[in-house]
């Protein structure tokens, strides 16, 4: 499966928090978050709306070097708890990154903590940095929470690669990912080519696409595939099935969480 265009991620910044904000009108700011139990909807919220508003700070400012966050124009949110100052808060920064981004074009080379310096990262992360914590709110909200597949199966394969960057960096966690003779395969039933084949070695792990049998598979909708990848539901909910070794798949959940 190929990356998404840049200009697609920067439509779905828009339309995912723009989903989010529709959520805030009915919801308690308070209600506690079952997946970030160390958060209320109100601070998802402007978890969120921070980090939107970081991006388009890096991005604006074409920086080499990261940006402090109290160099950051109202990262913190509006005071309070006015649910529609809060909305308007969240979407205003959306677009004023996403206005950011579609200005640099993916190429223009900036500050990112990760693999790749350019533009096109901080897109394609914050596409899927809402995406996620939209479903967080979601569950909190009790409401139902659907994506595009495609959408759904390029933030599986995102977060492939930020665990296997953060095993080259030496994060303590992503480190036991190892131990030869094992593998885990993720087979999205409703999306043509969605699978991925995580293969477990002496020096660590290693994935790409493939239909291939392996110790463990977690196979289902692309969609509930995600949710349980990213920790938001338990892999067999949603319609999910695991076919072997389910040990070996929670080893991966346990130590791919970065916390």
């Amino acid at each position: 499966m190929t990356l998404l265009a840049h200009t697609r991620y920067c439509d779905e910044i828009l339309a995912q928090t723009a989903e989010l904000g529709e959520l805030l009108k009915s919801a308690d700011l308070a209600r506690r978050v079952p997946t970030c139990p160390d958060w209320t909807l109100r601070e998802l919220v402007v978890h969120v709306g921070g980090a939107h508003r970081w991006v388009g700070e890096i991005v604006r400012r074409r920086a080499v070097e990261d940006v402090p966050e109290d160099q950051v124009p109202d990262a913190g949110g509006p005071e309070g708890d006015d649910t529609g100052a809060l909305r308007a808060w969240l979407l205003a920064g959306a677009g004023a990154t996403v206005q950011a981004l579609r200005e640099a074009g993916p190429d223009t080379e900036v500050w990112t903590w990760a693999w790749e310096r350019r533009t096109a990262f901080w897109a394609r992360r914050m596409a899927h940095e809402t995406a996620v914590h939209r479903a967080d709110a979601a569950l909190a909200a009790g409401t139902d929470f659907t994506v595009a597949a495609d959408l759904a199966a390029d933030t599986v394969t995102e977060w492939l690669q930020i665990v296997a960057y953060a095993q080259e960096e030496g994060d303590p966690e992503a480190a036991e990912l190892r131990g030869g003779g094992r593998s885990l395969h993720l087979h999205a039933t409703d999306a043509p080519g969605a699978e991925w084949l995580i293969e477990f070695g002496d020096e660590g792990f290693t994935w790409r696409h493939a239909h291939e049998k392996a110790t463990v598979a977690l196979r289902g909708p692309v969609t509930e595939l995600m949710l349980a990848f990213h920790r938001r539901q338990k892999p067999d909910e949603g319609g999910l099935e695991v076919l072997g070794d389910r040990e070996l798949l929670d080893f991966w959940l346990d130590r791919s969480s970065f916390g």
